[in-house]
């Protein structure tokens, strides 16, 4: 069975590391981690992930900025893509995935098993993205 590819594009290396080990443990993901926004869309063209991660608030380029140019980029376009953000608190999200903008996002650090049921969602019914 092949595992799920994964791609998480976060300027924070630790907490990108941390959600890359909570999907991998799971044995059913293959993740790749990329810290420079600038270079997010040219690593999913290469990586071809079933699913991106994008942190919301980065140098360079936002998740929102990533997110259109993948709607707009032949090869990415009907990827899903999970936000990741600091900028919502676990208060006003609680431990639960947020939707915004058509587009889910969750509070970091994000809760291992929160993680785990969101991306598992969007692999199953990528066409609600």
């Amino acid at each position: 069975m092949s595992k799920i590819r994964v791609l998480i594009v976060d300027d924070d290396v630790n907490l990108s590391r941390l959600s890359a080990m909570i999907l991998e443990n799971s044995g059913d993901y293959e993740v790749l981690t990329e810290k420079d926004s600038r270079r997010a869309l040219a690593v999913a063209r290469q990586f071809k992930p079933e699913v991106m991660l994008f942190d919301v608030d980065m140098p360079h380029k936002s998740g929102g900025d990533l997110a259109a140019d993948a709607a707009s980029d032949a090869l990415l376009s009907n990827t899903p893509i999970l936000f990741l953000t600091g900028l919502l608190s676990k208060s006003e999200a609680g431990n639960n995935e947020v939707e915004c903008g058509g587009r889910p996002f969750l509070a970091k650090p994000v809760m291992p098993e929160v993680l785990l049921a969101s991306v598992s969602r969007l692999v199953r019914s990528p066409a609600a993205i």
